[in-house]
């Protein structure tokens, strides 16, 4: 988005930073691009939110500030008390399995530029943001914590979240409830991804049909339905015929309890790998359309019929893995980890089963 709007309004930016996860290809003149940790903040994230804050602390009227924010930008743009401890309590929330929204809601209330900050500071400056939604159902105010929108959530809220996993809470500090002078336009999202992904189908041959682009839950309960929905077209043709391309969106995730480093992507592939075993014609494929899934270097991982028959020939008990939350180490030793790097975007996860 940097580099579009470097073409678009060109000398007139006076200039800009955007924090950008590690390996973001885009290249920029007059917009500096300045990597940073994700999902883990780090302490590049937080000098470039330290710089962020500065230039909207010290816009003027006549000022117009355009924020570019995208799914990451919570982690991407930490402006806590104490990055230490964000970092640790992003960690905990994670592994415990907190969703995107009790994230945001956190992050919210211990954090200075989200849940509508960003854009009071900048005030009397007019403030507009172009937004890529990350989040189930589009809610603004969630989408990188809502740094220009106007907060629905609460201390109170930021609170029980931290009770409900049986975590101690830092400060919380409650955040905007209205603000004045700032426009924000939803620019892409998993609508949009799914959308394309059904068009490219169509064009390919397939049967298509899209499940929804709002699916939340357990990866391996996710996975379960999505392979019940498969079998079914493999016995009746319900409810699309063969060839088929289900499609999915939205952001499941993964309460890890064994050794394993999670990742919903490769936890909903393996599970449905599992769930299909001795089902043939059936690929099933998950990513993270930004290039992250979870705390790995994978975006997803791939598997058709013959994964399960060669995790067998190589001794691996992929049941002991979905149990230890080692989906990663388990496409790692058999094959089928997606690795795309960053992409450059973020509109949460696509996943898709092909029946022939």
């Amino acid at each position: 988005m940097a580099r579009a709007v470097e073409r678009l309004l060109g000398r007139r930016i006076s200039g800009g930073i955007v924090n950008v996860k590690d390996a973001a290809g885009a290249r920029t003149r007059r917009i500096e691009l300045n990597q940073a940790g994700h999902p883990i903040p780090d302490e590049r994230g937080r000098q470039g939110a330290l710089r962020i804050e500065r230039i909207v602390r010290e816009a003027g009227e006549r000022d117009l500030v355009i924020c570019l924010i995208s799914g990451g930008a919570s982690a991407l743009m930490p402006a806590a008390a104490s990055l230490e401890e964000m970092q640790r309590t992003t960690e905990r929330l994670l592994r415990a399995g907190a969703d995107i929204h009790e994230l945001n809601t956190v992050r919210k209330h211990v954090e200075r530029l989200k849940g509508g900050q960003l854009a009071e500071l900048a005030r009397p400056a007019a403030v507009i943001a172009l937004i890529l939604s990350d989040v189930v159902g589009d809610a603004l105010d969630e989408i990188g914590s809502g740094p220009t929108v106007e907060d629905r959530s609460t201390v109170a809220d930021a609170a029980a979240v931290f009770r409900k996993y049986g975590i101690e809470p830092p400060e919380l500090h409650e955040t905007p409830k209205t603000l004045a002078g700032v426009r924000n336009i939803l620019v892409g999202s998993n609508r949009s991804a799914m959308d394309a992904a059904a068009r490219e189908a169509r064009t390919l041959g397939y049967r298509t049909m899209v499940l929804s682009s709002m699916i939340e839950g357990e990866a391996r309960e996710v996975a379960r339905v999505h392979a019940a929905i498969a079998k079914e077209i493999r016995a009746s043709g319900r409810p699309v015929r063969s060839p088929a391309c289900v499609l999915s969106g939205g952001e499941t995730t993964v309460t890890v309890r064994g050794g394993g480093r999670g990742g919903r992507n490769t936890e909903f592939v393996l599970a449905c790998a599992i769930a299909l075993d001795g089902i043939g014609g059936v690929t099933v494929f998950s990513a993270g359309t930004d290039g992250t899934d979870g705390l790995t270097d994978a975006a997803g991982a791939i598997a058709d019929e013959k994964t399960m028959a060669r995790a067998r020939e190589m001794g691996i008990d992929a049941g002991a893995y979905l149990t230890e939350n080692d989906s990663y180490g388990f496409f790692e030793r058999v094959g089928g980890l997606v690795k795309t790097g960053a992409t450059g975007t973020n509109v949460m996860d696509v996943r898709v089963l092909l029946v022939a």
